[in-house]
């Protein structure tokens, strides 16, 4: 039980805020004819977690895609081919690399293009956090683009406890609307978000669409939340799940978003939209079909799965287990939260938005997670080689074989024991 609004507002702040569902047209008689050839679309940010998924959507449907970021992420992770590149900062008064004063400053390299006349069809904003940037970067861009795709989040309504509410609810609020940080307890994010939405449609008007998805999962999420439980249970042994099954559980894999995305732009929507899923919701509950979908997904991939131990919501409290944080993406449907799982995504299935069976994100997140267990691994010792050669402290970075969030063994071991001796 989440029981109080700080505690849920720090559990479920990581709330976004990564099959196609469009057709993909093969060879034929002549040339190959894509729906958006010869359209193009620029990406603030792109080369994280949702933009390779969206710059991966919109090539396949024959778009020319343009990035703008800081390219820190890119020597992280290495660079996209075939995009074109600007850089800079979304604060227009702070520099690409803060130590380096040759680095562009801003918007000033968009800003630069957009006075030689480059256009873009629509603009995909995904890392915009501060009204302040969003309102920036929209205004440069009202006569340069048809389009704007501002990427919100589930997290900017006011309250979750009303079950199915949809997007006429009332949005969280903030006292200083000027505020650029996060709070304590990571309870500026919505608020701040929906100031964001208001920048980009006051620059856009109707030509502005703000996507609220809520948990985005699969491939390259840094942040292990829902990697966590297929992982989990293709480790094996006894396996903690909270709660019951069924429970409501929303999610979106990354590359249904990216199609969402892709979809939304050509239909032309305003306003606002929640974009999570299923789209069918299993009448049993969806968080016995994910558990069991993780379970199904260690197994086809050669592991004996886990053996799933549920345990009571209100036992793991009792035992200062933080539902929703120390153990990612389920949150009971109780209280303050019991709508938190449960929005309305009516208006996303009319756009268009389809899911895929939640097996095969699993799936996916299996065979991705080795490589980048790998990838970590390098990155790490790059940081520590980079930091001895420069003479600083080595940094404090986490075990790169390890997931980011979730029961640890010994921790997972140590309720389960306790669950078995209760009363």
């Amino acid at each position: 039980m989440i029981t109080s609004r700080r505690s849920f507002l720090a559990a479920a702040l990581v709330a976004g805020a990564y099959g196609a569902f469009l057709p993909r047209l093969g060879l034929g008689v002549g040339p190959t004819v894509f729906p958006g050839a010869g359209k193009r679309l620029l990406i603030l940010g792109g080369t994280g977690f949702l933009g390779p998924a969206v710059v991966e959507a919109a090539k396949a449907q024959g778009w020319s895609v343009s990035l703008f970021n800081r390219g820190r992420t890119e020597q992280r992770k290495g660079t996209m081919e075939d995009v074109e590149k600007f850089y800079g900062n979304r604060d227009p008064d702070k520099r690409a690399v803060d130590t380096d004063e040759t680095s562009p400053r801003g918007l000033e390299q968009l800003e630069a293009a957009v006075k030689a006349g480059t256009r873009w069809d629509a603009v995909l904003d995904n890392s915009g956090f501060y009204p302040r940037h969003v309102k920036a970067s929209a205004e440069l861009l009202s006569k340069a683009a048809d389009r704007y795709i501002f990427i919100s989040t589930i997290s900017v309504y006011a309250s979750n406890e009303q079950k199915n509410a949809d997007e006429s609810a009332a949005l969280g609020t903030i006292a200083d609307p000027s505020v650029e940080t996060m709070g304590t307890q990571g309870e500026n994010y919505g608020p701040l978000k929906a100031l964001c939405e208001q920048a980009a449609a006051a620059a856009f008007g109707k030509r502005a669409l703000s996507i609220r998805p809520g948990f985005i999962v699969g491939s390259r999420d840094d942040s292990d939340r829902f990697t966590y439980w297929p992982v989990r249970a293709a480790a094996g042994g006894p396996m903690l799940i909270p709660g019951s099954p069924e429970h409501p559980v929303q999610f979106i894999d990354v590359r249904d978003l990216a199609n969402f995305i892709m979809a939304s732009i050509s239909t032309n929507a305003s306003g606002a939209v929640n974009a999570t899923g299923p789209v069918k919701p299993d009448p049993k509950g969806d968080w016995g079909v994910l558990v069991a979908a993780c379970l199904a997904a260690a197994k086809a991939s050669g592991k004996t799965p886990a053996e799933p131990v549920w345990v009571e919501s209100r036992f793991l409290q009792a035992q200062g287990v933080l539902i929703g944080g120390e153990i990612p993406i389920y949150i009971p449907p109780e209280g303050e939260a019991a709508g938190f799982h449960a929005r309305s995504i009516k208006r996303a299935i009319e756009l268009g938005l389809k899911t895929r069976p939640m097996e095969e994100t699993c799936a996916a997140v299996l065979a991705w997670w080795p490589g980048e267990v790998e990838r970590r691994t390098r990155v790490t010792k790059q940081l520590m080689e980079e930091a001895e050669k420069a003479g600083r402290p080595a940094p404090q970075t986490p075990d790169p074989a390890l997931l980011r969030t979730g029961l640890r063994p010994d921790r997972e071991a140590e309720l389960l024991k306790a669950w078995g001796e209760r009363k």
